[in-house]
């Protein structure tokens, strides 16, 4: 049906089998366009007022605007009325020094100007001398000196004239906005796929073998809308991606390229979808500039798209073919497309069905279930066992908020090394690897102000509910001889040394990591 209303326009008449049964198909309005597709600007500028003066200050640049048809006008009435101005001067000169009286017959009076007798003689001798032609028939003589600045002036205003105009019609002539007509866009823009994302495409060609240097394309996206705060926008402009941030823009436009637009959540029709796009209302400006290789000039090509001129679920047929030494174009296939697979729903609609057909979960981390303790692997744990557990890592998860982190890593490796100990069952002989004495002063002074004093029985009392079966009095006779040896300790103090520092007390290792601290 698109493809009839392409070819027959939009007036056309659906007829039924059935006898007797016909109607019309809707008419749609023509849509009023931006930009045509020979790419004019369909705007007007009007109540201009007094204005209209600087168009009169650049009149050269007004000059070039105009269509053929005025410069033609223009350049014929310059040329006419300057010569007919000029060649009533030399005529008045002529009345008033009375050459038109004598008529050559005298031949002993001496004219302005030879052999001029009246206009049309005049006018034939301005033309001689304006176009430099010389007949040698007329001339001015010596006893005129009115004729010799006149001359002067003519001579001139005659350059400037030419200059001006002839430079205009130059110009006019070189513009390179006939260069554009050699350079084709496709009829309709079409929305597929392209390597798994929607994408909007259009073509582009070179029908000259001449290059466009420094070709660069830019969109943009014509469309009203109304801003938050309640004020409209009519034709408001965005601009569209073809390729800017990737250098996609800069064409090497020797043979057809399809210009693609991703659509993504940074585009404008990150919510059009198939159904959405026959009630949408826009307009598609391609803006395509270059230097002409020949010239030099700046050129520049522009095209629309409608939203009528944009088919969902084509692709352009390919117009590239390898012949013998060379590769073929084939332009009559330039603006053909054909349908392909392509889904119906718009692009935010399709990663909301995506979020939620499949969620990312949140990875949970089994935690490993704890070794049984005792010889006895079929034993569950006790109470006491789930108590010490749990009263040890909250004191872990409470004692790093008191402790600086170079501290807290250093007695979490001393509680990670005694916790193992009692869970295996092997306790280094003197129980040092579970006592706190092997630490440094400042650091177990650190460690039994942080754990509350409320505690501190319990920890004696979980140390003393881990021993094994088979080593249960050893450790018992361990524990009360590290208990007797820290109270002693806090309730009589360091011994002092002749030194007067208590840290000399301790072993030399300690006393040498005391130093390196």
């Amino acid at each position: 049906m698109s493809a009839i209303r392409r070819k027959f326009g939009e007036d056309y008449q659906v007829v039924n089998t059935n006898q007797g049964m016909t109607f019309s198909a809707p008419v749609k309005k023509k849509r009023q366009r931006f930009v045509e597709k020979n790419g004019r600007c369909n705007v007007q500028h009007g109540n201009l007022g007094g204005d209209r003066s600087r168009y009169i200050s650049d009149l050269f640049t007004t000059l070039v605007d105009l269509k053929w048809r005025w410069n033609l006008l223009i350049f014929i009435l310059t040329y006419t009325v300057a010569w007919l101005v000029m060649a009533s001067m030399w005529w008045v000169i002529a009345y008033i020094r009375g050459d038109l009286s004598h008529g050559g017959h005298d031949p002993s009076y001496t004219p302005c100007v030879a052999n001029v007798y009246n206009f049309p003689s005049a006018f034939l001798f301005f033309i001689e001398t304006e176009a430099t032609i010389g007949y040698g028939y007329r001339y001015i003589t010596e006893k005129c000196p009115e004729g010799i600045i006149l001359f002067l002036f003519q001579s001139l205003l005659g350059s400037i004239v030419d200059a001006f105009l002839i430079g205009c019609m130059f110009i006019k002539m070189s513009q390179p906005k006939k260069r554009a007509e050699t350079l084709m866009f496709s009829q309709d823009a079409v929305i597929s796929q392209r390597d798994g994302k929607l994408c909007l495409m259009f073509r582009v060609g070179n029908l000259r073998n001449s290059h466009m240097v420094s070709a660069q394309i830019r969109c943009k996206l014509i469309k009203s809308r109304q801003t938050p705060e309640g004020e409209f926008l009519p034709l408001d402009q965005c601009e569209l991606d073809v390729g800017f941030g990737t250098g996609a823009d800069q064409l090497f436009l020797v043979s057809p390229l399809t210009i693609c637009h991703e659509i993504n959540t940074k585009s404008p029709f990150f919510d059009l979808s198939q159904r959405s796009l026959s009630n949408e209302q826009f307009e598609i400006v391609v803006i395509l500039e270059g230097i002409v290789e020949t010239t030099g000039m700046t050129c520049q090509a522009r095209t629309s798209y409608t939203e009528d001129e944009v088919l969902w679920g084509h692709r352009f047929l390919p117009v590239m073919s390898l012949e013998e030494g060379f590769f073929r174009v084939d332009y009559s296939q330039f603006h053909n497309t054909f349908e392909v697979p392509t889904p119906p729903h718009s692009v935010k609609e399709q990663e909301e069905k995506s979020s939620i057909t499949s969620p990312n979960p949140l990875a949970v981390t089994p935690t490993p279930p704890s070794p049984p303790l005792g010889n006895n692997n079929t034993r569950a744990p006790g109470r006491r066992e789930r108590l010490l557990s749990a009263d040890f890592a909250d004191h872990k998860e409470k004692q790093p908020t008191r402790i600086p982190p170079k501290l807290q890593r250093m007695s979490s490796t001393r509680e990670e090394l005694l916790w193992r100990g009692l869970r295996s069952g092997s306790v280094l002989p003197g129980a040092k690897a579970s006592s706190t004495g092997d630490l440094p002063l400042s650091i177990q002074r650190l460690r039994s102000s942080s754990i509350p004093v409320g505690r501190q029985g319990h920890l004696e009392e979980q140390v003393q509910l881990l021993p094994l079966e088979g080593e249960a009095e050893e450790l018992e006779a361990e524990r009360d001889r590290l208990v007797s040896t820290g109270i002693s300790a806090i309730t009589q103090g360091p011994a002092p040394l002749a030194g007067g520092r208590p840290e000399d007390n301790l072993p030399a290792k300690l006393r040498r990591m005391n130093a390196d601290r």
